[in-house]
């Protein structure tokens, strides 16, 4: 292809082998394609255990209890809560649950364990007492490397140690009536289809799944290693290929090594999955867990409820930063800082004129903005959704145009520049944030403003009366004054509007004059019309005898 000019980059690529050379992939004739996500899967948040234990600093209790109260503010009914046999703080939080009322007796809590019955009793230690539904969940290695490399175990050897645990798990708390049972096939993504299906189906066997005692299966993505189309292959399989489905809870697990563990997740479920595991933001080993905010407010901007309240975001990401003791990115999805922000020109300029259209469209249909449809453009979702205001979606510095600046002076001073005075200005700005290379805030554009179209200079007026407020005799008045000085103003247009209760001055004059034949533009403000009028014409003047005016 003689348009692309690439050349091979030296890495050593050869290394590595593509998931097809690694696992068989099934085929399943694919219905997942032509599915759409209509409702919200069960949301399982795996912070306080997968999450937790991949921090620099663990969460100690108090730390872990503020975690949990907030997934519990905002809906989760089912929570893994920790890993009681890894650390005496997952197990003694454990412990508070069974001992008191913080979990209220609709949420589901989820104790984390390995395939070991010494570690299996200690979990099930932790839970006895809990009034809650509980859910113990049993993992185990699976696909062929961790069987070699890690286990030292053929299949029969793994597939013998798997249902003896949940032996185990079944002779321990099988009795227990709130009690279900999860099983984790860790790296499902790179074990063989057939084995992966053996061993689910004798677990769920084992535990004698049933409809009103589903067992959960969960299939991880533990490392991602391919494509998201090759993972929804593996989850259509397991969907129509278990035995017992209508007794099993399809649940998905995947990491974000290769960065696409959001669109793993969604075509997932698109494939059968019921269940969704994930962190708050994507914490978690390496490059982290599911995003499971990010998907649920994936749905939001669908049309879909997501069932988990995100209205409060910033608040949330400040528990979670706390937490986690990691700061989210500023381009994260939905919560960082900068994702409804614009700097573009042409996209501050959509962005207003979206936002005023969306207004006049409530004002007209007399449906509250906050419930009427949605299409600001470069706006997936309306910020107010998140608890957010509309301060931040346009900033201005060296890549912004005339929209930008207006939208800033509208809603941080009530001023609408006529459009002209936009594009002249705009200028203005273009020079001022080259030379500083930094984003300015609608407080400087305001000064910049003021300094560019009403500039202090040798006209002055010391106090003036009028005995007509009509604005063309104003301008009459006062050019006729200024020119038998020695100052004569051309105006061509004058604009006038009243500015906002609590403002420093009641009004605002735009005043457009012929400087060198050229169009040029004044600013006046006072606290009446007539004041800011001749406020505007002074400045002409001004501006004119300091001859700096630019050309147009």
């Amino acid at each position: 292809m003689s348009w692309n000019k690439q050349r091979p980059s030296g890495m050593p690529s050869h290394r590595y082998r593509n998931v097809y050379d690694r696992v068989a992939v099934p085929l399943t004739g694919r219905s997942w394609p032509v599915r759409e996500l209509t409702a919200a899967p069960l949301w399982v948040p795996v912070d306080l255990r997968d999450g937790n234990q991949a921090l620099a600093e663990p969460m100690d209790p108090a730390r872990k209890r503020r975690f949990f109260e907030l997934l519990v503010r905002m809906g989760y009914k089912e929570i893994e809560v920790g890993y009681p046999s890894a650390s005496q703080t997952d197990y003694d939080f454990v412990r508070l649950i069974a001992e008191t009322d913080l979990a209220p007796e609709d949420v589901t809590v989820v104790v984390f364990t390995p395939a070991r019955r010494d570690l299996i009793e200690r979990t099930v230690e932790s839970i006895r007492g809990v009034r809650n539904d509980v859910v113990i969940h049993l993992y185990t290695a699976t696909a062929p490397t961790w069987r070699d490399v890690v286990l030292g175990l053929d299949r029969a050897g793994l597939r013998e140690t798997i249902t003896a645990a949940g032996r185990d798990v079944l002779a321990l708390a099988g009795d227990l009536p709130n009690v279900r049972f999860e099983f984790s096939p860790e790296v499902f993504n790179l074990t063989e289809p057939d084995y992966v299906l053996e061993i689910c189906d004798a677990v769920t066997g084992l535990w004698d799944a049933a409809p009103d005692r589903p067992v959960i299966l969960n299939l991880p993505a533990t490392v991602e290693i391919a494509t998201p189309n090759v993972y929804a292959d593996q989850i259509e399989y397991m969907h129509r290929n278990l035995a017992r489905r209508e007794s099993v809870i399809l649940s998905v697990h995947p990491h974000n090594d290769r960065g696409t563990g959001i669109a793993c997740a969604e075509l997932a479920v698109l494939a059968g999955a019921q269940r969704v595991e994930g962190c708050l933001f994507g914490n978690g080993e390496r490059t982290g867990n599911v995003d499971i905010a990010t998907l649920a407010l994936n749905l939001h901007a669908q049309g879909v409820d997501p069932m988990i309240d995100f209205s409060g975001i910033d608040e949330i990401r400040r528990i979670v930063e706390d937490c986690n003791r990691i700061p989210v990115h500023e381009r994260h999805p939905y919560v960082g800082d900068l994702v409804h922000t614009a700097f573009s020109g042409t996209h501050q300029d959509a962005i207003r004129k979206g936002l005023a259209e969306h207004r006049a469209r409530a004002a007209a249909s007399g449906i509250p903005e906050h419930e009427l449809a949605w299409r600001v453009p470069y706006l997936p979702v309306d910020p107010a959704d998140l608890g957010r205001g509309y301060e931040a979606v346009i900033r201005v510095n060296s890549q912004s145009g005339k929209g930008g600046i207006a939208h800033l002076l509208e809603t941080g001073y009530g001023v609408e520049l006529p459009r002209r005075l936009q594009i002249d200005f705009a200028r203005h700005v273009q020079r001022h944030t080259d030379l500083g290379g930094q984003e300015v805030t609608a407080a400087q554009l305001w000064a910049l403003f003021h300094e560019v179209y009403a500039p202090s200079g040798p006209v002055v007026v010391a106090e003036f009366a009028t005995a007509s407020t009509a604005a063309g005799r104003t301008v009459e008045a006062v050019t006729g004054l200024l020119a038998d000085a020695g100052h004569g103003v051309d105006v061509l247009s004058l604009t006038q509007q009243s500015l906002e209760a609590g403002s420093a001055a009641e009004a605002i004059s735009f005043l457009e004059y012929r400087h060198h034949g050229r169009a040029a533009w004044a600013v006046g403000t006072g606290d009446s019309v007539p004041a800011a009028t001749i406020a505007a014409v002074v400045a002409a003047a001004n501006r004119q005898a300091a001859d700096r005016v630019p050309v147009r």
